[in-house]
């Protein structure tokens, strides 16, 4: 019954002003214990739900989340990014890289690299057995890099840690050939080796 709903929910979804209302509605928040549920088909089909909501009316999407940027990325990381629930935090993990990557959050994503508690979220990602998290990972972690404006905690935080991640990123490789991916890595290995700790 639950999985006729979901995929009904996702069929009304579809229209913008539907999108809107289950966004700003107090269902949204009840989405992060949805996906947790034991029940592996009603936790996949919340997490389905819960990813066209956030990437498919794109500026209704970053309204929401510049509106609700504390509660939902507080949210986010403690129940997703940091499950322990393998599939959830993989499944987070590539949703937030969405997210962050896409143009429409640009103020969102600025905001959200600027968080030490989030790099070290990231951080640990990166360490994480399962080759896909710690690409999908890789692909937040390059945003924080990539900061032309990091704050100074950051940068202190990456100067701190810079021999444990060019360690990282040197044995850091994928199963198949990708010059993006390698182009990407060969850049943060830059940004971090060129480092400098800034005066706060």
């Amino acid at each position: 019954m639950a999985l006729h709903y979901g995929a009904m929910l996702r069929e009304c979804i579809r229209h913008q002003s539907v999108a809107r209302y289950v966004l700003e509605s107090q269902h949204m928040k009840k989405f992060f214990d949805y996906i947790q549920l034991p029940n592996f088909d009603i936790a996949a089909d919340a997490a389905a739900t819960f990813k066209e909501l956030l990437t498919r009316h794109k500026s209704t999407v970053a309204d929401f989340l510049s509106k609700n940027y504390d509660w939902f990325f507080a949210e986010y990381n403690s129940k997703l990014l940091e499950s322990s629930n393998y599939i959830t935090r993989r499944q987070a993990v590539k949703l937030l890289g969405d997210i962050l990557l896409d143009r429409s959050n640009s103020a969102v994503m600025t905001r959200y690299v600027s968080s030490r508690d989030n790099l070290r979220i990231l951080m640990n990602l990166l360490r994480e057995s399962s080759k896909s998290i710690q690409i999908e990972a890789f692909h937040v972690f390059k945003l924080f890099a990539a900061n032309q404006n990091k704050p100074a905690d950051i940068v202190s935080i990456l100067v701190a840690n810079r021999s444990k991640l060019l360690r990282l990123f040197a044995d850091f490789k994928i199963d198949k050939e990708d010059e993006q991916f390698e182009a990407d890595k060969a850049q943060v290995v830059r940004e971090i080796a060129a480092m400098e700790p800034k005066d706060s």
